[in-house]
This record gives structure tokens, sequence and C-alpha cells, in this order.
């Protein structure tokens, strides 16, 4: 690997917008993978957006923040996964002005990404009462990072056990046709990945993650080299172009499943992310020596949970509401989303010579 810190700002910057560009493509085409895989397993989306394309898009989410920590860049760790979370929400809000005409909110007849929903919120206010009173270390790590990744366990646990049950259902046909998201009807022309083997499937898939843990590593160690180099401090670059090149993976996804008309699988891979996002926060405060990183990141660190869970919450409430209004060919509530993080970015900007930063 070579040192980054020897190459001008301006290599650097191409350097890491060529792995950007490679994590992007890398994910457009797992998501074609995974649409193709839960047909041929007959596998729920939801569950699949939630563990393959989760886990897959979230790889250079870990190598990124787990990279930094093994650096000693607590900061630029932390800031990475809380900002991915309200970028990835942003993004839902972006791909809603695709959708067509309706609100993306409203074609969503599957209940358990409210549920999803409900639990990225429950864990972001535990994090930011982390950052607010502080943590204390035990064994390898703090209290709290090991209740956070408790809890993030138990979230898993629990959509699991929901899949498959419907507590609530939708009255529209239309809804309901656009949930089952299957292929009947559709030209055959439109699935080339239909006469692959199952193995080159699986190979395919494989290649894309490691192509993404890869260059998500090399973004970690470019990004480290851009935050001293560029002067803005590694607490603003962890939440802006460290979240933003490492949301890569998820915004090609979603885009790519929004194309498809698979909805549920786009929306559970961004909240399974963001659960997966807060589950890091153990690894990192295990790999990074010293005190635990939920007690030095500082006031920073909690307006990004915060806004992390704002946005969550407003994607929440008009999926529990289904109000299908619009507003500049998105929805109110995704129109609200991205209103409420614009401001929050200014607000983290005028504050990014604290916490760390």
């Amino acid at each position: 690997m070579p040192n980054f810190a020897e190459y001008s700002l301006a290599v650097n910057l191409a350097v890491f917008a060529a792995a950007a560009c490679a994590v992007g493509i890398a994910g457009t085409r797992i998501a074609a993978y995974a649409d193709e895989l839960a047909e041929r397993l007959q596998l729920s989306r939801a569950l699949l957006g939630l563990f393959l394309l989760a886990g897959v898009t979230s790889l250079s989410d870990i190598a990124t923040s787990l990279s930094a920590a093994f650096n000693n860049n607590a900061t630029l760790a932390v800031n990475n996964m809380l900002g991915g979370i309200a970028f990835q929400v942003a993004l839902l809000a972006i791909a809603d002005i695709f959708t067509g005409e309706r609100a993306l909110t409203s074609v969503i007849p599957n209940p358990v990404v409210m549920l999803q929903g409900a639990l990225v919120i429950c864990l972001l206010a535990f994090v930011t009462m982390a950052v607010i009173v502080g943590d204390v270390p035990l064994f390898g790590a703090g209290i709290w990072s090991w209740g956070l990744l408790g809890a993030s366990l138990f979230s898993f646990v629990k959509i699991s056990e929901a899949e498959g049950r419907y507590p609530w259902i939708v009255n529209n046909p239309e809804d309901e046709a656009l949930g089952k998201e299957d292929r009947s009807g559709r030209d055959e022309s439109e699935f080339p990945l239909r006469r692959d083997p199952l193995a080159r499937l699986i190979a395919k898939t494989a290649a894309g993650a490691l192509v993404i843990l890869c260059a998500g590593y090399v973004l970690a160690t470019v990004g480290d080299v851009i935050a001293r180099q560029s002067g803005l401090g590694s607490s603003f670059v962890g939440m802006t172009l460290m979240s933003f090149a490492t949301a890569l993976p998820e915004a090609s996804t979603v885009f790519a499943s929004m194309y498809r008309g698979l909805y549920t699988m786009a929306i559970s891979d961004i909240l399974g992310s963001n659960i997966i996002n807060v589950m890091l926060l153990f690894g990192i405060d295990a790999l990074t020596p010293g005190d635990p990183v939920l007690s030095r990141v500082g006031d920073f660190s909690a307006v990004g949970a915060l806004l992390g869970l704002a946005v969550t919450g407003l994607f929440l409430m008009g999926l529990a509401e289904r109000a299908d209004r619009t507003f500049f060919r998105m929805g109110r509530d995704s129109a609200a989303v991205l209103a409420v993080y614009g401001g929050g970015m200014i607000l983290l900007y005028s504050m990014r010579g604290s916490g760390g930063g």
C-alpha cells in the first residue's frame, strides 16, 4: 500500500474518487445479483435487503471505520458511521424522485420496514446518551458499546421473527402487488442473469463484495490523509466526505433496486445498513486503544447521531401515514428529510472544531 501522505491533496482526491467509483459500480452489480438470488432461492426481498445487501454494502463502512480505528483515529471512525446513517436515509429521499408519480412511502406494503426504522431510532437514541453521559471500559470496550452490540443483534432477531407476519395490511390491490415484487408477466430479456448457473451467480456476488472491501480500505486510508491535508478536521471529513464515499454501495443498490421496482428491498438495505453501522461502533471501540471512544468524540458526534435519528423518524412517519402527497416529484416526507439533512450539515460544519474535530 503506497504512502498517500507523500502525495498532494489533488492526487489523493483523484485516488479517492477512483476508489469511490469502484465501490459504486460493484454495488450496482450486486443489486442485480441479489434480485436473481431472491428469485432462485425463493427468499424474501425484505430479508435479502437486510442481510445480503446491507451486509455486502456495509463492507466499505467496515473497512473504512475499522481501519481508521486501528490507526487510532477514533473521531474519523465514529463520525463515518454516524454520518453514513443520516446520509443513507437522505439517499432514500433522493431516490423517491425516481419512484414515479407516487411518494415512495406510499407504495411500501410490508410492515417490517417500519419495525426496522423504529429499531434504528432506538439505537441512535442509545448512541446519543452514551456520548453525552460518557462511557466506562469493560472487557476491552465501553459498557455502552457492549450494550449497542447486544441491542443491534437483538434488532436483527426481531426483524427476522417479524418477516412473514403482517400485523397490518394495505387495502390497495396495486400496493399489494408492489409488495410481492415477483416477475410474473414480465419479459425474460429483463433478467439476463437467469441464464447463469447458481454457482457463478454466487461467485459474482462474492467478487463484487471483495471489490467493495478493497476499495473501502483505500477510501479509509486516503480519507484520513485528506482530513489532515484539507484542514477540515476528521470530525467533518468523517461526517461528510467519508460518509458519502462509503454510502456509494448503498446508493448504487438503492437506485438499481428502485429501477427494478424492488422498493421494499431498497429500504431494507438502507435501514439494515444503519443497524450494522451502530453495531460497528463496538468494533471501533475494541480496536482503538485508550478510553472508550464514545467518551472521546463529544458534541459533534452527538448531533450527528441526532440528525440520523431525526431523518429516520421523518421517514418512519411517512411509512406510517402512507399519504401519497408529492412535492417536486417526491413525497413531502422525503422533502422534509432533505431539508432537515441539509440544515443538519450546515450545523455540523459550524461545529467542526468540536468533539475531537
